[in-house]
């Protein structure tokens, strides 16, 4: 089963500083048939214009992925921790029993970027950031592990049993990705075009998937893709 979410028809919400999509449920939207996919609760496609930003604001008990698409995002949080995520690159907070953080654009142009929210499998953790550059040569023609809770070699921990994979396509190449029994994938591409098991997905469409044990992704355009594994 794989489920299109156009662009066109995700949550939305403009607040001038902020341009937001929502494939689930988020803020003042709700959509009672979108709060969430497996442990994934939230996948926001965000816009953030240039020397603007979140002001400080706590979570608890959350894995919070932001993929930076373009730009750049600058963090800050109560446990001192400070960094700057640029294109192509993650950052992961495990926000555990609590933290406190800012993100924000100091940059000229617009930053764009995903932010996604996994549920925990450990409440009541220590809370955690870390972030990494993912060079997008490096996951050419291929899914590679950003955040996982698996232990995968190179990826950023999370505290839950999902993945977070990021590939990248040339205009008619394909890739394959084997999703586990029971397991919920959810795919957009960033940019380009792509088919997945014969359903065309849209630069920032979504597609929620299950019940399909293989994913055969095959680029139209080129592509930059973006896949959760979880629960």
């Amino acid at each position: 089963m794989i489920d299109r979410r156009p662009f066109e028809q995700l949550g939305h919400a403009d607040h001038g500083w902020l341009n937001a999509r929502h494939h689930f449920s988020f803020a003042n939207w709700y959509e009672p048939t979108r709060m969430g996919w497996g442990a994934l609760r939230v996948w926001n496609d965000d816009e953030i214009a240039p020397k603007s930003g979140f002001p400080p604001h706590p979570h608890n008990d959350m894995e919070i992925i932001t993929y930076v698409r373009t730009g750049a995002i600058t963090h800050q949080d109560s446990l001192g921790n400070k960094g700057r995520t640029g294109a192509g690159d993650v950052q992961v907070m495990s926000a555990g029993t609590g933290i406190r953080h800012a993100e924000y654009n100091l940059e000229d142009e617009t930053t764009t970027l995903f932010q996604l929210w996994i549920e925990t499998r450990e409440r009541g953790a220590p809370p955690s950031w870390g972030a990494k550059p993912f060079p997008r040569g490096d996951r050419s023609g291929r899914f590679v592990a950003l955040a996982s809770g698996f232990g995968d070699e190179g990826a950023l921990p999370i505290r839950t049993d999902a993945r977070v994979l990021g590939a990248t396509l040339k205009a008619g190449e394909t890739t394959t990705y084997a999703l586990g029994e029971g397991r919920h994938g959810y795919l957009v591409a960033a940019t380009g075009e792509v088919e997945v098991n014969g359903v065309t997905l849209k630069a920032r469409d979504g597609a929620a998937i299950k019940d399909e044990p293989m994913l055969t992704i095959t680029a139209s355009a080129d592509a930059e893709l973006v896949l959760v594994d979880s629960e």
